[in-house]
């Protein structure tokens, strides 16, 4: 199957930076490449060549844009402009400048699901969609690119892969590199607590100021982050549509596969499970019916590390905000720039 992203967006160089005068322009670039062949990507039509200066201290901060969005959406109050729902961005741009502003971010990038349905819908009935989403919440999902890529950060627009799957293709891609301390993927949603990796990876809830290393993924989910796909098949999760198995919870499900890894590697007599279980001939029989069941929603909460996305760290470097698109898009908000204070 061709998989296809709506484009990357990354930072026009702004005019001051560039010493030429001349204007700094935002571009998406359509593209459709092949999954397995990473070098198909999009590049930005109008970015010119800079090279990185990096701080002592490489920290890549990965965002789910949509999560940004939909919490900006329910967390703040309605505000329109010139006829038009822009609260949820006004909210998302301070959000992020806030970040921006810590100093803590030296190299960072924005998923977004530019349509709510993906491949995994054609796998799977029941998976989620875009259905019954507000309309004045939708209409924000292009505002919200914008806003994030004026803010200088490469932004990833996805149509057949998730913003998860981006998030989780970068965050493999810069623990690679040996100039990254720290790779922080900020978002609360146990899927990303699958790409983990020692304390060099780690699930930032930002909010909370809460960080999950590899120990802190065992003792919150009680699995290793490389289970944490079978945990969602056996279990469920209701956000994403996976309906899980029948009689399995959270913790029956922990206990088996601390011991078992993966689903496929269960016995299917509870004899040789070796794993105190309450109700283990009922779990056993769930899992010897809904096996195949099983490996389908292990498939579909594995988060894909190969998305055709432009997220080496070179092309990750934040070097500032774009202040022309930035300017712009907050007059086009009806809101200042000024207090974005960036």
């Amino acid at each position: 199957m061709t998989a296809r992203s709506a484009g990357s967006l990354t930072p026009a160089t702004a005019s001051a930076a560039r010493g030429d005068g001349s204007e700094a322009r935002l571009d998406i670039v359509p593209f459709v490449a092949d999954p397995h062949d990473a070098t198909k990507i999009a590049i930005a039509a109008n970015r010119q060549d800079m090279e990185p200066v990096y701080a002592s201290r490489v920290q890549v901060h990965l965002f789910d844009g949509t999560y940004e969005l939909f919490r900006a959406w329910f967390g703040a109050p309605p505000a329109q402009f010139e006829g038009r729902e822009v609260g949820a961005t006004r909210t998302f741009m301070r959000s992020l400048a806030g970040v921006l502003r810590s100093g803590a971010v030296t190299h960072g990038g924005v998923a977004f699901d530019h349509v709510i349905e993906s491949f995994r819908n054609d796998l799977f009935a029941g998976y989620k969609t875009g259905e019954g989403l507000e309309p004045n919440l939708v209409a924000q999902f292009p505002l919200v690119e914008r806003a994030a890529a004026a803010l200088g950060l490469v932004v990833w627009p996805m149509i057949e892969f998730e913003a998860d799957d981006a998030i989780a293709t970068a965050a493999a891609r810069a623990a690679t590199d040996a100039r990254v301390e720290q790779v922080r993927i900020c978002s609360p949603d146990k899927d990303m607590c699958q790409c983990v990796i020692g304390s060099r990876v780690v699930a930032w809830d930002r909010w909370k100021d809460f960080v999950l290393d590899e120990p802190g993924v065992v003792a919150k989910h009680g699995v290793r982050p490389e289970s944490i796909p079978d945990l969602l098949a056996l279990v469920g999760d209701t956000a994403d549509g996976i309906p899980g198995l029948p009689g399995w919870g959270k913790s029956s499900a922990a206990k088996v596969l601390s011991v078992w890894r993966h689903v496929d590697a269960i016995p299917d007599d509870p004899a040789k499970w070796n794993v105190p279980v309450r109700g283990i001939d009922r779990l056993a029989v769930s899992l010897r019916e809904h096996r195949e069941q099983a490996r389908l929603y292990r498939t579909l909460a594995t988060l894909r590390v190969d998305c055709p996305i432009i997220c080496d760290v070179d092309a990750l470097a934040w070097r500032g905000p774009d202040r022309g698109a930035m300017a712009a898009l907050c007059a086009e908000l009806g809101m200042s720039a000024d207090i974005l204070r960036l």
